[in-house]
């Protein structure tokens, strides 16, 4: 699928030792890649990069993307060819309780890596994840579109949605006449997969009620969001940096990286699937403050099928059930999940 493109290729993962981060580092190693990450910490317990032992296989900087310096140190000493830019503050509910650690990691850290690559001859793609809330929703039945308005309420989705006009303003001025260098972005839905211990998240969340057997509780049951398995929209991103590196002026841009129609499901069918694969568990319905959130979320992914001959391979019943059978193997079955 990748053609070799990445093989004795050296690779930089901000956020490496996050959810999507951790999957994307091994993925690289295994397609020969040579990895080196950037992050300022470890941000859960238990924590899949430590389940990888991902330490002791690829290079390690330890660093807050909100600091330029430290960052281009890093980028100096590792001179990469491709960047992934994972490295964010990405819980809507945390947004809410620190606004500004939300903006300056988000959108001054976006702005603080795309100034490092900017002079970085070694540079050829880099694709900066933000995110589908980077829309200003309007509640419609529809998937956004690439080229659809950016906005955000909450200062998350604001957050994102600043990342991206921060991405477009280099990528159409200060990279435009930089040739040999693909600047993108990845907006990919609502991401579930083994590995993912983060706090106020649907399935980690799910794992630990049921484990404690105690109700599951969820606040918006029929609030929908386009769910898709991790592998997904990270065998997205290896597309579209693999043809920028190729095709720089082509595929540089905004990308969708969503699941089917069909796959966008409630909160409330999602924990359902959820207890049937583990085989117990109940649901209540949580009264809670309410802060903002909305109720549809959709992403028109014809972009990248057209363009990347991306396509989802997960149905919204495999990613559940996957995800789940990592969970119950892991933990209940204490099996090696590598």
């Amino acid at each position: 699928m990748f053609e070799n493109i990445y093989h004795d290729h050296r690779v930089l993962v901000t956020g490496h030792t996050g959810f999507k981060g951790s999957w994307l580092s091994s993925w690289l190693l295994d397609l020969g890649a040579t990895v080196a990450g950037f992050s300022t910490n470890i941000p859960t317990k238990p924590s899949h990069f430590e389940v990888l032992r991902l330490t002791d296989r690829i290079e390690h900087f330890e660093g807050d993307v909100r600091n330029k310096g430290s960052l281009q140190k890093a980028i100096d000493k590792f001179c990469p060819e491709i960047v992934f830019h994972f490295a964010a503050q990405s819980l809507v509910r945390k947004s809410y309780e620190d606004p500004a650690l939300t903006f300056e990691t988000n959108s001054i850290g976006t702005l603080n890596l795309l100034e490092c690559l900017r002079n970085q001859p070694s540079i050829k793609a880099a694709v900066l994840i933000t995110s589908d809330k980077c829309y200003e929703n309007v509640e419609w039945l529809w998937g956004y579109r690439e080229n659809d308005r950016l906005g955000g309420k909450d200062p998350y989705s604001a957050s994102k949605a600043s990342a991206e006009l921060i991405i477009k303003s280099y990528r159409d001025s200060i990279f435009k006449n930089k040739i040999k260098c693909g600047i993108s972005s990845a907006r990919a839905g609502n991401v579930i997969g083994g590995g993912d211990w983060s706090q106020k998240r649907l399935i980690p969340d799910c794992i630990r009620f049921i484990r404690n057997k105690t109700a599951i509780k969820i606040r918006n049951p029929n609030f929908n969001r386009p769910w898709q398995f991790v592998l997904e929209p990270l065998k997205g991103y290896l597309l579209l940096a693999k043809y920028q590196y190729e095709n720089p002026n082509k595929f540089s841009g905004a990308w969708n990286f969503g699941p089917e129609i069909k796959s966008v499901k409630t909160v409330k069918e999602i924990v359902k699937l959820i207890i049937d694969y583990w085989g117990s568990g109940s649901i209540k319905i949580e009264a809670t403050k309410k802060f903002h959130e909305h109720h549809y979320l959709q992403l028109d992914i014809k972009k990248a099928k057209k363009y990347l001959n991306w396509y989802p391979s997960y149905n919204l019943e495999n990613s559940v059930n996957v995800t789940v059978d990592w969970y119950y193997r892991t933990l209940e079955k204490k099996e090696n999940p590598i």
